[in-house]
C-alpha cells in the first residue's frame, strides 16, 4: 500500500512539474511574441519618422528661400531658380478626384454586380479579369494612354464635348481650349482604370462578409436588392469600402509614370481639363535626374514632403470621418 502511494505521489509530481514547465515555455513564447509585435509597431513609427525628418532636411532649403509663397507660385523656372508648387498641386488634387469620381461608383457597381446579380458561372472569370487589371504595370497604361486612348479622345471625343458646351457659362471654361489628347482629364481616365481594381476587389471581398442571414431576412420582407444594398450591405461594410477608397486614392496621388505620359508635363494652372498640367510625382520623375543645384534639388524634395503630407492629412481625415461614423451608429 505505502508502494503504490508513493508511485501516486511520485506520479503527481511529475506531472505538476511537467505542467509548471508548458506554463514557463507559453509564458516565455508570449513574451517573445508581445516583444516582436511591439518592435515591429515601434520599427514601422520609426522608419515614417526617418521619412518625415528626411524629407524635412532635404526641403529645408527651398522652404527655407521661398517661405510660405512656395505653396502658392506657379512659376518653375530652373534656369533663374524661382520655384512654386502650385500647378503640381493642383495637377495632383484635380486628377486624383476625378478619377475617384469615376472610379468609386463604378467599382461599387461591379460589386454589387458580382455578389448580387451576376449568374455564378459569371462571377469568377469577371473578378479574375477586373483583378488582372491591377496586375498591369503602370507603364503599359503610360503607352497605351498615349499612343491609343489619347488619340482617340483628340480625334472623336474633345471636340464633341467642346462643341457640345461652347456656349455653356462655366463648362465652357471647363472644356475649353483646342482638343490635345493628353491633358489632365486624359490622366485622370487612365488613373479611374487603374485605381478601379482595388476598389472593386476590396468592395466585393467587404460585400461577401455580410452576414447571409442578414441578407435574407431584408428580402423575406419584402426589400429590394436596391434596399438590401442601401440599408443592409454598405452600412455593414463602410470602414472596408472606406479602406478600398482610400487605398484607390493612394495610388492615384502617388502615380507616376502612367501620368507622365499622358498629362503633357506642362508647369501651369488652367481651369481647363483638356489643357496639360502636371502632378507632383510627374514632376519629380522628369526632372529629378536632370536636378543641379542644391535649390532645384530642395525644391523636388519639398514636392515630395508635400506630397507625404497631404497623403497625411487624407487618410487622418478618413479616419476621423470612420470614427464619427461609428460613434454615430453607436448612438
Amino acid at each position: 500500500m505505502t508502494l503504490v502511494a508513493t508511485a501516486n505521489s511520485s506520479s503527481e509530481s511529475r506531472a505538476l512539474r511537467e505542467r509548471e514547465a508548458t506554463v514557463r515555455r507559453f509564458a516565455l513564447t508570449d513574451l517573445i511574441f508581445r516583444g516582436v509585435a511591439k518592435g515591429s509597431a515601434i520599427l514601422v513609427l520609426l522608419i515614417l519618422s526617418g521619412v518625415a525628418v528626411s524629407l524635412v532636411v532635404g526641403a529645408w532649403p527651398a522652404l527655407a528661400k521661398f517661405g510660405p509663397a512656395f505653396l502658392g507660385t506657379e512659376s518653375w523656372n530652373p534656369v533663374t531658380e524661382n520655384f512654386g508648387a502650385l500647378a503640381p498641386i493642383y495637377g495632383t488634387v484635380v486628377t486624383s478626384a476625378i478619377a475617384l469620381l469615376i472610379a468609386v461608383p463604378i467599382g461599387l457597381g461591379i460589386a454589387v454586380f458580382l455578389t448580387e446579380l451576376c449568374p455564378r458561372p459569371l462571377r469568377r472569370p469577371i473578378a479574375i479579369a477586373v483583378e488582372l487589371l491591377a496586375g498591369i504595370p503602370s507603364i503599359i497604361y503610360g503607352i497605351w494612354g498615349l499612343f491609343v486612348f489619347a488619340p482617340f479622345l483628340q480625334r472623336t471625343v474633345q471636340p464633341f464635348i467642346i462643341s457640345v458646351f461652347h456656349d455653356v457659362p462655366v463648362l465652357n471654361s471647363l472644356f475649353a481650349g483646342p482638343p490635345y489628347g493628353i491633358g489632365m482629364l486624359t490622366s485622370a481616365l487612365i488613373l479611374a482604370i487603374m485605381v478601379l481594381p482595388f476598389i472593386t476587389s476590396i468592395t466585393k471581398d467587404v460585400f461577401d462578409t455580410v452576414p447571409t442571414v442578414l441578407k435574407e431576412s431584408a428580402y423575406g420582407v419584402g426589400c429590394t436588392t436596391w434596399e438590401v444594398m442601401r440599408r443592409i450591405v454598405i452600412p455593414y461594410t463602410r470602414v472596408g469600402i472606406m479602406g478600398g477608397v482610400m487605398l484607390g486614392l493612394g495610388r492615384a496621388l502617388g502615380e507616376t509614370m502612367a501620368v507622365t505620359f499622358v498629362i503633357g508635363n506642362a508647369h501651369r494652372v488652367s481651369a481647363s481639363l483638356f489643357a496639360p498640367g502636371t502632378t507632383i510625382s510627374a514632376t519629380i520623375a522628369n526632372e529629378f535626374t536632370e536636378a543641379d543645384g542644391e535649390i532645384y534639388t530642395s525644391s523636388l524634395i519639398a514636392l515630395g514632403l508635400i506630397l507625404f503630407v497631404m497623403t497625411f492629412i487624407i487618410l487622418a481625415a478618413a479616419r476621423y470621418m470612420l470614427l464619427r461614423i461609428e460613434r454615430r451608429a453607436g448612438a
